[in-house]
This record gives C-alpha cells, structure tokens and sequence, in this order.
C-alpha cells in the first residue's frame, strides 16, 4: 500500500495536471461576497471568503498531495509551507521545484516553502504567531502527535474506516458493483471500503454467496465479526476499528438498518459511510444519523474526493 501511494505514473501525473487546469478555471474564491445583510439603516454588513494566512501542511507518503495542496493554496491566496514524508523526499523536491519554477515574480516564489527535515517541524509549531492553520494528512499517529505539540489551530482526521451496509432490500447486482468498487478500485486510500456490514436476512443467500465469491476471486482477505466468523467460518477481527488500506476487510451481519448506524458511529472514523438499499425510508434514516463528513446512498465510497465534488483537488481533508 505504500508503495501505491508513492509511485507517480505517467496517468497519474496527467491527471495532477488535468486537475492544476481544473483550480486554474475556477471561478477566484477570494472577495467573492457570499452575503449582504443591511443591518440598520445605511449600516451594511458584508460577508467574503478571505484566505487563511499561512498554512503549514505536513503529510504523509504521497508526493502528488504536493501538487493538489499547492494548487489550492495558491488558488485560495494562502501562504504554504510543506513537509512531506522522507520516504518521497526526491519526488517532493522535484515537484517542489517545478511549481515555484512558473510562479510569476509578482505573486513571488516564497509563496511555497518546502521544508526538509523532520527536526524543522517541532519549531515551526511554536510559531502560532506566524502560522495560521496547520493540516497534518497521514495516520492516526502522526495527527495525534501534531496536536498535542502546538497552540497553532489544527485542521486532522486521522482514519479512514468507511463503512458499507447491505440494507435487506438492496439490489444485489447493484451492491456488488459498489462494493467491488469501494474495495477494488484503489484499497490503499482512505475512501476505500474497511468494513462491509450485511442485514442478518441477507446470510446465506445467493446473491451475497455471489458477491462474497467475487471478493474472493479479485484476492480479498476477510474477517468476520462475532457472527460472521461463526456462520461464514472465516477468521475472526481483532477490532471492528481498524484500517487494512490493502486487499481486505471485515465483514459483519447486523439486525437492521439502526444496528448498522450505531456500529458505524461506534466504530467509524466519520469519513465516509454507505447504503445500499431501495428503501428509501431506511436510506434518510441513515443519511440523516450517521454522524460521517460524507454519507451516500446506493454509491461508492470511492466518489468521496474534491476533484469529484467539484472542489478543484482531492487532499484528504
């Protein structure tokens, strides 16, 4: 999984560019009035986007978050310091290198610092008189960690458990194309699915049989929960909150729709979570109580990305 997330293919870098074209034409965010409100006579009150300050962002593994953070930042009108991970350093430099290359002199080429060692960041979190937001994008550890070492405002989530739930009337053609999909696609990023829950009635049915048969077949290792592992017999989970980021995932059977959003908001991470089902009174009972930044029905979890919603770029916060 490390791996994936470091190597920069030729598709991959024509898509960081497809999406530097995408920030490029969007409409300027800053002094874009979103409100007027006269708030006594000839006394106007203005609300505007304005930019942060300085951010200092401090991620992990992957050398093309660089492009997509520095493209916001300098779309948003924000002053960017970097510290990426040793292990992409040469990528980070380079890429580094050619986004300050084409910054024109009057924006300035100090607009994008790349900080290099790891020594470097304990000091710059004590300059919350400098640093207005700091973003730490990696595991669990590492935001931990950055939150308890500054005053500076912090902007983290640290897992990304998403859930997928069966509802026992969903379209099982349809629920094994999304969660081939939210598995499949791309496990190592934190919008891939970790744990698939399934209405008890849907235990040994054919169309699950199916679904579970194609799992195994694109090679992916599952785990049961209590009851899973007692009726499918597969290996028991050590902790229902837990991310593989790899081909694998735990699978569990739960009573109805109110036992799944009360295993996901125990166990989840709040990133992203799904309903497959064509009831609809059970999809806005679960859109409206899963306590998640995104909820989606009859979807991957895969669509949960910025470039997707329209934001420009994806950076996983």
């Amino acid at each position: 999984s490390l791996v994936a997330r470091m190597t920069l293919k030729a598709g991959k870098i024509t898509s960081l560019a497809e999406s530097i074209r995408a920030i490029a034409d969007m409409e300027d965010p800053i002094s874009h009035t979103l409100k007027k409100t006269e708030v006594a006579k000839d006394l106007v009150f203005e609300k505007m986007y304005c930019p942060l300050g300085v951010l200092l962002i401090i991620f992990e593994s992957r050398p093309d978050a660089l492009v997509q953070i520095a493209a916001l930042a300098i779309r948003s009108g924000n002053g960017l310091l970097l510290k990426g991970g040793k292990e992409a350093m040469r990528s980070n430099t380079i890429l580094h290198k050619v986004i300050t290359s084409v910054i024109p002199d009057a924006v300035g080429k100090k607009l994008i610092g790349l900080v290099k060692s790891k020594d470097e960041i304990a000091d710059l979190l004590k300059l919350d008189d400098v640093i207005d937001l700091v973003i730490p994008r990696g595991s669990n550890r590492l935001v931990s960690q950055i939150k308890a070492q500054t005053k500076i405002p912090v902007l983290g989530h640290a897992d990304g458990i998403c859930h997928v739930y069966i509802d026992k009337s969903a379209d099982m053609d349809m629920a094994k194309r999304i969660v081939l999909d939210a598995k499949v696609d791309y496990p190592a990023a934190c919008n891939a699915m970790e744990t698939l829950l399934v209405h008890k009635d849907l235990n040994k049915t054919e169309g699950l049989d199916d679904l579970l048969m194609e799992l195994a077949k694109e090679g992916v290792v599952i785990y049961g929960g209590p009851v899973a592992h007692d009726t499918l017999k597969v290996p028991k989970v050590d902790s229902f909150h837990h991310e593989y980021s790899s081909m694998a995932c735990t699978l569990e059977f739960v009573d109805d729709v109110q036992s799944a959003i009360d295993h996901i908001n125990r166990y989840g991470s709040a990133h992203t979570d799904c309903i497959i089902t064509t009831d609809k009174r059970s999809a806005d009972t679960f859109l409206q109580q899963v306590d998640s930044a995104a909820v989606f029905h009859n979807a991957s979890t895969r669509f949960c990305d910025g470039t997707r919603f329209g934001l420009g770029a994806e950076v996983g916060i």
